[in-house]
């Protein structure tokens, strides 16, 4: 018999805590299936609630086709954002305080209303609808120096699907067609990447609607001011101390993050 999920998530806790290195959860600890771990990493989330702060919203993540070569997966997964990790543009990060720091280049997306659960299955036209707010964003990830060769669904899950926070830029109110974004990452000023809204299974409101209806099953919904991180465009970078990162998302706003440590 397996580890019960509080057991398991409490085990997840420690090891963050702990600084142990990434490690198949979805073997070493026994969880058997995707919604297992879904449920492990909301009792883990919240353990960490009394210091990192509520749920302001989520991550989605591994929704470009390079995302999911990088980690040798091949569909969404999601994690919660904790209010106590949400930086404004032009923070500073220390790398000490994770595992191994990555950054991820994204577009956010803010909900304007709350969305009824029982009011699925969700499509694109209402997702879009039902946005408010764009702006350029920043997600954290702590990946723990893991082996993405031998990586799993399961155990990312598990974890939280790694979110350690984001920075955020400025919303804005309006925006053109979200799949034509363009956003160039720099770092210390000079262009090593770009992608496009696109990249993000076609469309950004494409994975916003898979997160809405996965949610939905568990009868969790998005709600007004949730903060949904759609995926990252460009691969993880993993900064070293001094490095300064900045993401233009070209039309809608520029994001940018100091390193130190």
């Amino acid at each position: 018999m397996g580890m019960a999920h509080d057991e398991i998530a409490q085990r997840i806790y420690a090891e963050h805590r702990g600084g142990v290195r990434f490690h198949s959860l979805a073997r070493d600890l026994d969880i058997p299936d995707v919604d297992t771990a879904y449920r492990i990493q909301q009792r883990y989330t919240e353990l960490m609630i009394g210091t990192e702060g509520d749920p302001v919203g989520y991550k989605i993540g591994l929704t470009s086709s390079r995302m999911q070569r990088m980690c040798n997966i091949d569909s969404p997964v999601s994690g919660a954002i904790l209010a106590n990790r949400v930086h404004r543009s032009g923070g500073e990060l220390d790398l000490r305080r994770y595992g191994r720091l990555g950054v991820e280049f994204e577009i956010a997306l803010r909900l304007g209303r709350d969305l009824n659960p029982a009011d699925t299955p969700f499509n694109e036209a209402e997702m879009g609808e039902a946005v408010d707010g764009v702006c350029a964003a920043i997600e954290l990830v702590d990946d723990r120096h893991a082996d993405y060769s031998s990586l799993d669904a399961i155990s990312l899950i598990a974890d939280n699907s790694w979110n350690a926070g984001a920075v955020l830029g400025n919303f804005v109110s309006g925006w053109d067609d979200l799949s034509a974004l363009c956003g160039i990452v720099r770092l210390n000023g000079i262009e090593i990447d770009r992608g496009y809204g696109r990249d993000v299974l076609g469309h950004p409101l494409v994975p916003l609607t898979w997160l809405a209806n996965h949610l939905a099953r568990t009868a969790k919904g998005l709600r007004a001011g949730d903060v949904v991180l759609t995926g990252s465009i460009a691969p993880t970078r993993f900064p070293h101390a001094g490095e300064n990162f900045d993401f233009d998302l070209i039309g809608v706003g520029t994001v940018a993050v100091r390193v130190s440590g």
